[in-house]
């Protein structure tokens, strides 16, 4: 089986912590990148500055509440993009707000997931991501 490679786009450390863990514990082999703000991340996709060797990744986890760039705006660069576009985006998020989770979808995230509060649902959640893009989906190369 292939190695997945994942773009982590978070900038709180314990949701880094538990989805690294969350994937330690998967049957999928993963390479995850953490982006910690939103030109972190544009700078990965673009593969500038420290990011030139980077590989594409096959899936982006992207937090709402970013600094720099927030994640409205990342989904938007990504998906206006005709390399980066085909890329499977996730918004996973403590946001529950109604505006976020529409104007997510305007912007063609192919999910929206809002994190769980306990430590326990969190982890299933994040296997649930892995098993249905990682293991069900077909994704593009």
């Amino acid at each position: 089986m292939k190695l997945a490679n994942i773009l982590l786009v978070e900038d709180n450390e314990g949701d880094i912590l538990l989805t690294l863990e969350a994937f330690e514990e998967s049957q999928v082999k993963t390479e995850i990148n953490v982006a910690r703000n939103g030109q972190e991340a544009l700078d990965y996709l673009y593969k500038k500055g420290d990011y030139t060797e980077v590989k594409k990744p096959d899936l982006i986890l992207l937090d709402i509440n970013i600094p720099v760039f927030n994640g409205h705006e990342v989904l938007k660069k990504i998906k206006g993009d005709p390399i980066l576009k085909k890329i499977p985006v996730i918004m996973l998020t403590t946001s529950s707000n109604e505006k976020d989770i529409e104007k997510a979808y305007e912007n063609h995230t192919n999910s929206y997931v809002r994190k769980p509060l306990n430590m326990e649902d969190f982890l299933k959640a994040i296997l649930k991501i892995e098993e249905f893009w990682l293991q069900i989906t077909t994704l593009t190369k």
